[in-house]
């Protein structure tokens, strides 16, 4: 067997021709040959300019890697008539290009492009075994730890709770005209005994979930989606699919199969649904959130609630310093600041919301805490900036001093909004009645959607996903180090707040 200048080691075929393994693929020319199994290939569009990117494809070799693949719109027509997902196909030069670093599909640092003088035909009686697929689980916690990072897309496996709002005990009626208007399929989907989580299938994906759901005569429970992103939606954690995402049931590969065994000897799991599925932000009052806590009810949850700003509590803090790179509250050092969470000392220290407003509506009075973007959205500037303000206006004065409640935080007295309001393990465990908002939503608002085209490269996913839902990552890291004080927001400081009239 020959020895590559480069240490790598190709097999030979029979006609002497030098075979690389995805293992050995580095970037740069290589004239010599690929052997895989395509197992899938999309569209990449730039959702901006509406133009196409290229072919991007999902490849497999006999030792089970899997490598991405791609193929400019310039080659497209001499080499796409060939390609049908599932057949095994060999490549004669290509150049290895460095993998996206966002929304990867593999785990390889490469992507085998195909080049000018690139060949392909199929590979016919292969005498060794290629695996049809190969797939990536996230967990629930892991999903979590990823979201809204832009990194690498895994799989998800579990049982569907709820499609498009209907019990999937109660056999769900799928209407393919409204599915097509709106285009996507929201699914409540539970991976074994973990929470339950919001799956929104776009455009192919609701498709080709639509057409496999009606195929069986009775209703499918198991769903597994490959190449999910992880999005934060309202503060909750939401998974939405991609242009690379497919999707199988309950037969249709191993992995389901598999779960559809488990699944079969853990039926409580697949009988538990309403008591689970509260991952679905309802509307409530405030007098029914507080019931929601008193009930005794052990786990977080999101709700929307209508209610009046009635005044800012005072003698509260109504930002908090940050760590500039996770938001974590930040301590004072001997010297310097330091972040507790990333272990930095000498960090940069940011200033963040973390305002209290007293507010009621027709049921019930209750102290909100404004967190990182939920304090943005409903004042129009930055904590930073209104902290800066001061300050400069100031001059010396008062250095060591907060700065007082702005006035863009009081001349919102008086006005109602929809908020949307998390409830913390301090809430049901009673250690705080203060209510932590995540965001403010418009009070004329629709559901929230997805604005993703079916066709689209996910290298510039973010510039067009997030119409429509600005994506509170910040207040959502703040929340850990805001709750960490029982007496932040209690609703018994609710008798420090004082009238402030308008003009004075």
């Amino acid at each position: 067997m020959a020895i590559k200048p480069n240490g790598k080691s190709p097999v030979t075929s029979d006609h002497d021709d030098k075979i690389m393994l995805f293992r050995d693929v580095t970037p740069g020319p290589h004239e010599t040959q690929l052997r895989f199994r395509l197992i899938h290939f999309w569209e990449a569009w730039n959702p901006l300019k509406k133009t196409l990117i290229g072919i991007e494809m999902l490849l497999i070799d006999e030792q089970g890697s899997v490598i991405q693949g791609f193929l400019s719109p310039s080659r497209i027509e001499r080499h796409l008539s060939k390609m049908k997902p599932g057949s095994l196909y060999k490549l004669n030069n290509f150049y290895g290009s460095s993998n996206k670093t966002m929304y990867r599909v593999s785990d390889h640092a490469v992507t085998v492009s195909f080049s000018w003088n690139s060949e392909l035909s199929v590979l016919e009686d292969s005498p060794t075994p290629f695996d049809e697929d190969r797939f990536r689980f996230h967990s629930f916690e892991e999903f979590q730890a990823g979201c809204d990072r832009k990194g690498d897309l895994y799989d998800v496996l579990g049982h569907m709770k709820l499609v498009n709002g209907q019990c999937i005990t109660g056999t769900p009626v799928l209407d393919e005209v409204e599915i097509a208007r709106a285009r996507h399929v929201l699914v409540h989907v539970q991976s074994y005994d973990g929470p339950v989580v919001k799956l929104y299938l776009w455009d192919q994906a609701a498709r080709d979930f639509c057409k496999k759901f009606k195929s069986y005569e009775r209703t499918p429970t198991v769903l597994l989606v490959t190449t999910v992103n992880t999005k934060s939606l309202g503060g909750t954690l939401a998974l939405t699919t991609m242009s690379s995402s497919r999707v199988f049931m309950e037969c249709d590969v191993q992995p389901t199969v598999d779960y559809f065994s488990w699944l079969g000897s853990n039926p409580q799991s697949a009988e538990l649904v309403n008591a689970e599925v509260v991952t679905k932000r309802e509307t409530l009052t405030i007098g029914e959130i507080f019931s929601y806590i008193r009930d005794g009810s052990n786990k977080e949850a999101f709700f929307e609630c209508t209610a009046t700003i009635d005044d800012v509590v005072h003698g509260s803090t109504w930002y908090y310093i940050s760590c500039s790179g996770c938001h974590t509250k930040a301590t004072k050092g001997p010297t310097s600041l330091m972040c507790s969470k990333c272990g930095k000392v000498n960090i940069s220290g940011v200033p963040q919301y973390r305002a209290q407003i007293s507010v009621y509506d027709n049921s019930e009075q209750a102290v909100f805490v404004l967190l990182g973007d939920a304090g943005f959205e409903l004042t129009g500037k930055h904590a930073a900036e209104l902290v800066s303000s001061y300050f400069e206006s100031n001059g010396d004065q008062g250095v060591t001093q907060e700065a007082p409640f702005p006035e863009a935080l009081i001349s919102t007295i008086g006005q109602k909004h929809n908020f949307c309001v998390k409830v913390t393990q301090h809430n049901l465990d009673g250690k705080s009645r203060s209510l932590t908002v995540t965001k403010i939503l418009p009070m004329e608002s629709p559901p929230v959607t997805e604005a993703s085209g079916g066709n689209y490269n996910p290298t510039t996913l973010e510039d067009g996903f997030e119409t429509g839902t600005k994506v509170c990552g910040a207040s959502k890291i703040s929340v850990d180090s805001a709750e960490g004080s029982k007496n932040n927001g209690d609703i018994d400081q609710m008798g420090k707040a004082k009238r402030l009239k308008r003009g004075v």
